[in-house]
């Protein structure tokens, strides 16, 4: 492999060349830190400008060749985000991988094209069963179309969209082909599936912060800009992005989560060290009172002596101590210390276990938090179960 190549796309009609170059140059510098040659070409022969990032597969050093990691892609994607969200520039929010074109990497989720548009109202008119072609006219027109005629050919313009002409449309939606169907000569095409209007769907919080980043004068971001910057901010939208969390209430309950996570870890490492302290404290309390018990059965059998307590004095008194501290334990016989030792090591080994996961819960949870935060403030939104908790008090 000699070199690489990379391409970043912007919206069309949002980014000049200038701009565009610009940024290219700067997803290449972040990408490779600086160490490898390379050049950005600007297009601008497409309706949306685009670069073409290329760069050496060896250092500038010439001493190490470019290691390609296996999520490098996502890696370019996350770095170009940041850097169009920092610059007040859309991203997409829902990428989705494909080989094809535009319309094909939209997949089910693509809006249908003026000329299906103009099928669908074709078959809603014939369905409405006119007398005849200047009755089939008018019910086009009714439905928003701009009616053309033209060398004896009809053409017809939507709203916002160009002139289709019949004759383009081929098969059952030829002029010929309708004039048949109006006259009884032709059955009908099985009408066509419509697209559902769309349904209000609810604010997402992913374009909220976007567009809020693209004001930089309203309300919340002055606030917010006192304390954190456009880096933040794009950080911050893109782990939101990346975490499918599109609105404050789920980011609310993702944030919860994250700390109960967090707190479950962290409260059974606290028992098992609690638990650990106690076999410790018990295991020496047994091996006290098992190396004084002789002492103090001579001592019993000595009638209490006080000269032999005199001698013996400190073991009597440990081993005295060991035999509250069992009766304040409600022991009525001693465990083994075999028992105790497997026990302390299954403790141990759950401990072990338990901080592999802790560090990780704890930076999930402050990630979770922090995004909260900076998206709250960024919005100017206020915590109203912080509110409600507040008029209580």
């Amino acid at each position: 492999m000699l070199a690489y190549h990379i391409r970043q796309s912007f919206k069309p009609g949002e980014i000049t060349p200038e701009l565009a170059n610009k940024l290219g140059y700067e997803l290449a510098m972040r990408f490779t830190h600086g160490r490898h040659a390379f050049i950005v070409a600007t297009h601008i022969d497409r309706r949306h400008v685009h670069n073409h990032v290329v760069f050496n597969s060896t250092t500038l050093d010439c001493t190490r060749k470019f290691d390609d990691p296996k999520r490098s892609a996502m890696i370019i994607r996350r770095i170009s985000d940041q850097i169009c969200i920092e610059n007040g520039l859309s991203v997409i929010e829902n990428p989705k991988p494909s080989r094809g074109h535009y319309g094909k990497w939209l997949g089910n989720g693509k809006p249908p094209s003026h000329r299906e548009l103009l099928k669908q109202a074709i078959d809603a008119a014939l369905a409405q069963k006119p007398a005849g072609f200047d009755e089939f006219l008018k019910l086009l027109q009714s439905a928003g179309y701009e009616v053309k005629r033209r060398c004896s050919r009809h053409s017809f313009r939507g709203a916002g969209k160009g002139f289709i002409c019949l004759r383009s449309l081929k098969g059952d939606y030829t002029e010929d082909a309708i004039r048949e169907i109006i006259s009884g000569k032709r059955e009908a095409p099985p009408p066509r599936k419509t697209v559902a209007p769309q349904q209000a769907r609810k604010v997402n919080l992913l374009i909220d912060i976007q567009n809020s980043i693209k004001a930089q004068n309203s309300p919340g971001y002055a606030q917010w800009s006192k304390v954190f910057n456009l880096k933040t901010a794009a950080s911050t939208l893109i782990f939101l992005q990346e975490n499918g969390l599109d609105d404050m209430e789920k980011l609310g309950e993702k944030a919860q989560q994250a700390k109960d996570a967090f707190n479950a870890i962290n409260t059974r490492i606290q028992e098992i060290g609690a638990r650990q302290g106690d076999i410790s404290a018990l295991q020496k309390q047994i091996g006290i009172y098992g190396k004084t018990r002789e002492v103090y059965a001579a001592y019993r059998k000595a009638g209490y002596s006080k000269k032999y307590l005199a001698e013996h004095e400190d073991d009597i008194t440990a081993h005295k101590a060991a035999k509250k501290y069992f009766d304040g334990l409600g022991l009525e016989k001693l465990p083994a210390m075999g028992a105790l030792k497997t026990e302390y090591a299954a403790l141990a080994a759950e401990k072990k276990k338990l901080y592999a996961e802790y560090h990780p819960a704890r930076k999930h949870m402050q990630d979770v938090l922090a995004a909260r935060q900076n998206a709250m403030q960024l919005l100017n939104y206020r915590d109203t179960a912080k509110d409600k908790e507040a008029e209580r008090v």
